[in-house]
């Protein structure tokens, strides 16, 4: 059984009962003095209790890491947590008086503990990125770094031991970078216009009940498995498609981009729609109101006023579906295939980076060969396309947010 868990709750309890022991003491400091007394006291008795929590807790929690670490037994960390803990809850509340200031130490706590998470998603952020930096170097070592983004035949096979045989590997990434582009841009031209007009139309024209029913049936779209709708693209969206072409005369596959694409954009609608109205419904109703002062309609007044003062955060929400739809992988790898055509019909097969990433990570691999490196290096040009993205996207909203003001 693992004592991990049960070593927490008796760490969360010893302080949550700190809490209301030194929470008491302090109220009852308070009520003693008088009424009125509380006008006089530094801090209020709230701030007390979370002072005796933290100091309690953190002795807890630094017997229960000594204790796991060293490889103590159960009974004797639980002994040293509470002995510990009841000797640091004491000295807490030894200290409430109505001259400490418990408030200056608990907001100074949380402070460290806000920067302490900022460091660590900054150091996450670069180690991330040095890893990618790391390998991609391998790789480059193995194979052009031109011929990496100017070739155009993407096929990865290589003997990855001395007594396979593979034929050698290409690793243009034109075609899977094509691919990628390729679902995306058929992703985002769904989605887009009509998340937008979904927006609009909750918060410019539809009434509070229709839209207390509407929006949360758009938002569990939100909520379903990328697998459900990579079954719905297999299962119906393509046979539907090629059964249409089919009528038509031409011969489209089940697995096509344009199967991806759709059903992809079907996906991100609730992430175009939500964000957009929530920053259309940010702007300031006053905005609207001098509108219809000047004798703007309602459609003038949110093409003209409403759509121009939300457009930054609107561009921020098509970014964020941009973003989603390059990263999936389930919809692309069931309804598009692993094909690296190099095409820019969308009735083909065609295959993304992440779809890739995933085939040359998977099963028994070792990190010495192109092959496997080859991942890091897709990776790294998919981490430096998103970041020009948003760069692209900042330009834009800056630029658009001065002329609006």
């Amino acid at each position: 059984m693992n004592t991990i868990p049960i070593l927490v709750l008796v760490v969360a309890a010893l302080t949550a009962a700190s809490f209301y022991f030194g929470r008491r003491k302090a109220a009852a400091q308070i009520e003693g003095i008088g009424k009125g007394a509380g006008l006089g006291f530094h801090s209020q008795p709230g701030y007390h209790g979370w002072f005796s929590a933290i100091i309690t807790g953190l002795s807890a929690f630094l017997v229960l890491i000594v204790g796991v670490s060293a490889g103590l037994r159960l009974p004797i960390i639980l002994i040293g947590m509470v002995v510990l803990a009841l000797i640091g809850s004491y000295l807490a509340t030894t200290r409430i008086s109505k001259d400490f200031k418990a408030r200056t130490y608990v907001e100074y706590f949380i402070k460290s503990i806000l920067v302490l998470c900022s460091i660590i998603a900054v150091f996450t952020t670069l180690g991330i990125i040095l890893s990618l930096l790391f390998e991609s170097m391998r790789f480059f070592n193995k194979v052009s770094f031109v011929d990496f983004l100017t070739g155009l035949q993407w096929s990865p096979q290589m003997a990855m031991r001395d007594d396979q045989v593979a034929s050698e590997g290409a690793f243009g990434a034109i075609p899977v970078f094509t691919g990628t582009f390729l679902i995306m841009a058929i992703a985002i031209f769904v989605a887009a216009p009509i998340g937008l007009l979904i927006a609009v139309y909750l918060s410019e024209y539809a009434s509070k009940r229709t839209r207390k029913v509407i929006k949360p049936i758009i938002e569990i779209l939100a909520g379903v498995p990328t697998v459900v709708y990579g079954f719905f693209a297999l299962l119906t969206v393509g046979p539907v498609i090629r059964a249409f072409a089919e009528s038509l005369g031409y011969s489209v596959p089940t697995q096509s981009a344009i199967t991806a694409g759709l059903v992809m954009g079907i996906m991100i609608i609730p992430f175009v729609s939500s964000l957009s109205d929530d920053v259309i419904n940010a702007v300031p109703q006053s905005m609207r109101d001098g509108s219809y002062a000047l004798g703007a309609t309602k459609s003038e007044t949110m093409t003209k006023v409403v759509f121009a003062g939300a457009l930054p955060g609107i561009i921020g929400a098509l970014l964020l579906a941009i973003s989603r739809a390059i990263g999936e992988t389930m919809i692309v790898v069931m309804a598009a295939g692993k094909a690296a055509n190099l095409t820019g019909n969308p009735f083909e097969a065609v295959t993304t980076v992440t779809v890739q990433i995933v085939a040359l990570l998977t099963g028994d691999q070792e990190f010495d060969s192109p092959k496997t490196l080859a991942a890091f290096a897709l990776g790294l040009m998919l981490f430096l396309i998103t970041l020009m993205l948003n760069f692209i996207a900042l330009m834009i909203v800056r630029r658009y947010r001065a002329r609006y003001e």
